[in-house]
Protein backbone atom coordinates (compact mmCIF):
# COMPACT_ATOMS: atom_id res chain seq x y z
CA UNK A 1 0.00 0.00 0.00
CA UNK A 2 1.45 3.07 -1.04
CA UNK A 3 0.73 5.99 1.04
CA UNK A 4 0.48 9.55 -0.12
CA UNK A 5 2.46 12.50 0.72
CA UNK A 6 -0.02 14.49 2.59
CA UNK A 7 -0.96 11.82 4.66
CA UNK A 8 2.86 10.91 5.67
CA UNK A 9 3.55 14.15 6.53
CA UNK A 10 0.63 14.76 8.80
CA UNK A 11 1.07 11.00 10.38
CA UNK A 12 4.60 12.09 10.95
CA UNK A 13 4.75 15.84 11.88
CA UNK A 14 1.92 14.65 14.29
CA UNK A 15 3.62 11.89 15.89
CA UNK A 16 6.49 13.90 16.89
CA UNK A 17 4.33 17.06 18.34
CA UNK A 18 2.70 14.18 20.12
CA UNK A 19 5.23 12.42 21.75
CA UNK A 20 6.84 15.76 22.60
CA UNK A 21 4.11 17.01 24.14
CA UNK A 22 3.43 14.15 25.75
CA UNK A 23 7.03 13.30 27.06
CA UNK A 24 7.54 17.08 27.89
CA UNK A 25 3.95 16.64 30.38
CA UNK A 26 5.55 13.67 31.97
CA UNK A 27 9.02 15.54 33.04
CA UNK A 28 6.89 18.30 34.21
CA UNK A 29 4.75 16.05 35.92
CA UNK A 30 7.37 14.24 37.83
CA UNK A 31 9.15 15.78 40.60
CA UNK A 32 12.01 13.45 40.74
CA UNK A 33 15.30 13.05 38.87
CA UNK A 34 16.00 10.02 36.80
CA UNK A 35 19.55 8.33 36.58
CA UNK A 36 19.24 5.93 33.29
CA UNK A 37 23.19 5.17 33.30
CA UNK A 38 25.52 6.40 35.92
CA UNK A 39 27.19 9.40 34.90
CA UNK A 40 26.08 9.01 31.43
CA UNK A 41 22.46 9.09 30.63
CA UNK A 42 19.24 11.04 32.85
CA UNK A 43 15.71 12.28 32.57
CA UNK A 44 16.16 15.93 34.59
CA UNK A 45 13.41 18.47 33.96
CA UNK A 46 14.97 21.96 32.87
CA UNK A 47 13.54 24.73 30.76
CA UNK A 48 15.18 26.80 28.22
CA UNK A 49 13.94 30.13 26.95
CA UNK A 50 17.03 30.04 24.46
CA UNK A 51 17.15 27.81 21.32
CA UNK A 52 19.32 24.69 20.99
CA UNK A 53 22.21 24.53 22.82
CA UNK A 54 21.21 27.18 25.08
CA UNK A 55 21.84 29.93 22.39
CA UNK A 56 20.12 33.18 22.12
CA UNK A 57 18.53 32.98 25.89
CA UNK A 58 15.63 35.37 26.13
CA UNK A 59 14.79 35.82 23.09
CA UNK A 60 11.81 34.35 23.11
CA UNK A 61 10.14 36.71 20.77
CA UNK A 62 12.59 36.38 17.86
CA UNK A 63 12.54 32.64 17.93
CA UNK A 64 8.61 32.36 18.37
CA UNK A 65 8.83 34.45 14.85
CA UNK A 66 11.58 32.35 13.47
CA UNK A 67 10.08 29.33 14.14
CA UNK A 68 6.46 30.55 12.37
CA UNK A 69 8.88 31.76 9.44
CA UNK A 70 10.31 28.13 9.07
CA UNK A 71 6.88 26.67 9.53
CA UNK A 72 5.90 28.48 6.85
CA UNK A 73 8.69 27.66 4.54
CA UNK A 74 8.23 24.12 4.84
CA UNK A 75 4.28 24.76 4.08
CA UNK A 76 5.76 26.80 1.00
CA UNK A 77 7.74 24.31 -0.46
CA UNK A 78 5.69 20.93 0.29
CA UNK A 79 4.66 20.73 -3.09
CA UNK A 80 7.87 20.75 -4.60
CA UNK A 81 9.40 18.99 -1.64
CA UNK A 82 10.35 14.82 -3.38
CA UNK A 83 8.03 12.57 -1.73
CA UNK A 84 11.35 10.40 -0.47
CA UNK A 85 12.16 13.96 1.27
CA UNK A 86 8.71 13.96 3.14
CA UNK A 87 9.38 11.84 6.33
CA UNK A 88 12.45 13.94 7.27
CA UNK A 89 10.75 17.19 6.03
CA UNK A 90 7.82 16.44 8.46
CA UNK A 91 10.42 15.51 11.36
CA UNK A 92 11.43 18.95 10.82
CA UNK A 93 8.11 20.11 10.76
CA UNK A 94 6.63 18.42 14.01
CA UNK A 95 9.84 19.25 16.30
CA UNK A 96 10.09 22.66 15.04
CA UNK A 97 6.02 22.85 15.84
CA UNK A 98 6.74 20.82 19.50
CA UNK A 99 9.06 23.74 20.35
CA UNK A 100 6.88 26.31 19.19
CA UNK A 101 3.92 24.91 21.08
CA UNK A 102 6.29 25.22 24.63
CA UNK A 103 7.49 28.94 23.74
CA UNK A 104 3.99 29.93 23.21
CA UNK A 105 2.57 28.61 25.74
CA UNK A 106 4.98 28.31 28.72
CA UNK A 107 7.73 31.04 27.31
CA UNK A 108 9.78 28.65 27.62
CA UNK A 109 11.25 25.07 26.09
CA UNK A 110 11.18 21.97 28.17
CA UNK A 111 14.39 19.78 28.31
CA UNK A 112 14.68 16.80 30.03
CA UNK A 113 17.16 14.03 28.66
CA UNK A 114 20.77 14.89 28.99
CA UNK A 115 23.75 13.07 28.81
CA UNK A 116 26.53 14.26 30.92
CA UNK A 117 28.45 15.31 27.74
CA UNK A 118 25.48 17.19 26.04
CA UNK A 119 23.60 19.82 26.87
CA UNK A 120 19.46 18.73 27.86
CA UNK A 121 17.44 18.15 25.03
CA UNK A 122 13.70 16.61 24.22
CA UNK A 123 12.04 14.68 21.76
CA UNK A 124 11.08 18.45 19.28
CA UNK A 125 15.08 18.38 19.17
CA UNK A 126 15.69 14.99 18.59
CA UNK A 127 12.96 15.08 15.31
CA UNK A 128 14.48 18.67 13.92
CA UNK A 129 18.14 16.99 13.97
CA UNK A 130 17.27 13.84 12.59
CA UNK A 131 14.97 15.27 9.91
CA UNK A 132 17.71 18.08 9.21
CA UNK A 133 20.46 15.21 9.08
CA UNK A 134 18.04 13.13 6.83
CA UNK A 135 17.94 15.87 4.22
CA UNK A 136 21.42 16.68 4.24
CA UNK A 137 21.71 12.85 3.32
CA UNK A 138 18.97 12.63 0.60
CA UNK A 139 20.68 15.76 -1.02
CA UNK A 140 23.96 14.64 -0.82
CA UNK A 141 23.20 11.40 -2.22
CA UNK A 142 21.00 13.43 -5.45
Amino acid sequence: MKIDKLRLFVIVSAAFVFLDQLTKYLAAKSEVSIVLIKNFLSLIYTTNTGAGFSILQGRQIFLILFSIIALGIIIYYYRQTPARWIPFTAMVFGGAMGNLIDRVIRGHVIDFISFSFWPSFNVADIGVMLGVIGLVWMIWRS
